[in-house]
């Protein structure tokens, strides 16, 4: 796919950014035991309760400490507000105390649905395997929030765990609606951010038509020029009338796939009929359908409850494409189960596949190892985002120990080139002259969602089948598209 000329936002020629991972923090953390499922901190006598996914921690904080990392907050372009630089002696340099942003409620919840597993996972990884830094074991905290979705909770959260927690870094994925508010956080307070899930252009551009300088901030995942022409190798294997719908909201990832696909595939012969953004939560979308009839081709990035009601709509109203490739909503089994019969055969990019060849730099597990794992301990069927969940830790592990120590000068060393085989593929910074350099980008490949036949009890209804692997040959295919019948 080639992209188009300099005034397009994806011809990129950037100069390069630094970014500051500060690990230090206060050691005094210890497991408690089991409560119930929500996020909360309570002050008492000195001592914060801490409550993440059930699990409830005592951690040592003064009142003059959570007062001075409130009024840091205020004073955020004065310098950095890590966990060892608040409360007068610094903390200890033996922990690691990493945030995590998460979406596991709300309408995005399917992003973060393995979130809890891969977080619970590494604590008892890192439990029996601290970082080696310099010849120096630190042990590591995870400390957890629910975005709940929203873009305005994400950032607030954000900004507690840089604030009140006293975080080293913070990671996050799951739409630019959740990175970009979490990665506006770490800027103002000069805290890293690590982040994915979420294509490089929406989370880079965010005004005008050029990336945001962004110092504290870097992103793993793949662009518009790379799902454009994974759909256009989908398309190509159907025979159609080259007329596709476009099904876009108004939100970042809509606002940027409208903007970008219609030129990203001219080229391929296909043009997208975009009959304007609609708002999240639709419920009525008689209009799209009137304008989407005689479109042999359907394409969107709508969130998962967003297109079940747009895709019942369609059988009752007899639209029916001949192919349809959906972001986003398609990406999870959850998400497709819950339409039925009515979800065999659609199409969407697929970020990561237990097929893949790529292992964890941390566990040594293979994708399908961990898939199965997955699998095994929830009796839910394997998803997408669980790889890139594990991935933000082997990339947050792979920088402290690239750097030989925690000063915020040697991190930023070793990320500015970093590079590091991961259970998603390598992830490399500062190698690619067509994005940012704060963007390292992932493989991506396309799958087509089939009912599967078998009759074993407990077997998942659906099975993803890599149809298109034309920008990342490494991963296998299992067959090649079927028109939607």
């Amino acid at each position: 796919m080639v992209l188009a000329p300099a005034s397009n936002p994806h011809d990129l020629h950037h100069s390069r950014y630094l970014h500051h991972l500060h690990v230090v923090s206060d050691p005094q953390v210890t497991p408690v035991t089991r409560a119930s499922d929500n996020y909360r901190l309570d002050y008492r006598d000195g001592v914060t309760t801490m409550v993440r996914n059930g699990r409830v921690r005592t951690v040592r904080a003064t009142a003059a400490w959570a007062s001075a990392a409130v009024l840091a907050g205020t004073l955020a372009g004065c310098g950095g507000v890590g966990g060892g630089t608040i409360g007068g002696d610094g903390g200890d340099d033996d922990v690691l105390k990493i945030g995590f942003v998460s979406t596991e409620t709300g309408p995005s919840a399917p992003f973060g649905e393995a979130n809890t597993y891969v977080i619970e996972a590494m604590e008892q990884w890192f439990a029996d395997n601290p970082v080696t830094v310099d010849g120096a074991e630190h042990t590591v905290e995870i400390i957890v929030k629910d975005s709940q979705s929203s873009s305005a909770r994400a950032g607030e959260v954000a900004a507690e765990l840089i604030n009140t927690d006293g975080v080293d870094l913070v990671l996050t994925s799951s739409t630019p609606d959740i990175t970009n508010p979490v990665s506006e956080q770490c800027e103002a307070n000069s805290v890293p951010c690590i982040s994915t899930v979420a294509p490089w252009q929406p989370f880079a551009i965010r005004e005008g038509d050029q990336p945001a300088d962004l110092r504290y901030s870097y992103h793993a995942f793949w662009g518009l020029e790379d799902v454009s022409a994974v759909y256009a190798d989908i398309w190509s294997q159907v025979d159609t009338n080259s007329k596709a719908a476009g099904l876009f909201p108004n939100d970042p990832d809509g606002q940027a796939w409208s903007a970008n696909f219609p030129a990203l595939t001219a080229d391929t012969g296909v043009t997208i009929d975009d009959p304007g953004l609609y708002p999240n939560g639709t419920q009525d979308f008689s209009a799209q359908l009137s304008a989407f009839k005689g479109h042999d081709i359907l394409v969107g990035v709508p969130i998962p409850p967003d297109f079940t009601t747009f895709w019942q709509q369609a059988g009752q109203q007899g639209y029916q494409p001949k192919v349809a490739t959906i972001g986003k909503a398609l990406l999870f089994p959850s998400a497709v189960e819950a339409l039925g019969n009515a979800g065999d055969g659609l199409t969407s990019e697929v970020w990561w596949h237990p097929t893949a060849p790529f292992s964890s730099s941390l566990t040594g597990q293979t994708a399908q190892e961990l898939a199965d794992q997955y699998e095994a301990d929830t009796g839910k069927q394997w998803t997408q985002p669980l790889g890139f969940a594990e991935a933000l830790f082997e990339i947050t592990v792979a920088a402290v120990e690239e750097a030989g120590s925690t000063e915020p000068d040697a991190i930023t060393e070793a990320l500015s080139t970093l590079e590091v085989s991961t259970v998603v593929g390598d992830i490399a910074w500062g190698v690619d002259d067509t994005v940012p350099p704060y963007v390292a980008k992932t493989p991506l490949v396309g799958g087509q969602w089939r009912l599967d036949d078998g009759d074993d009890e407990g077997e998942h209804p659906y099975e993803l089948v890599v149809v298109s692997n034309k920008l990342a040959s490494q991963i296998p295919t299992g067959g090649t598209v079927e028109p939607l019948q």
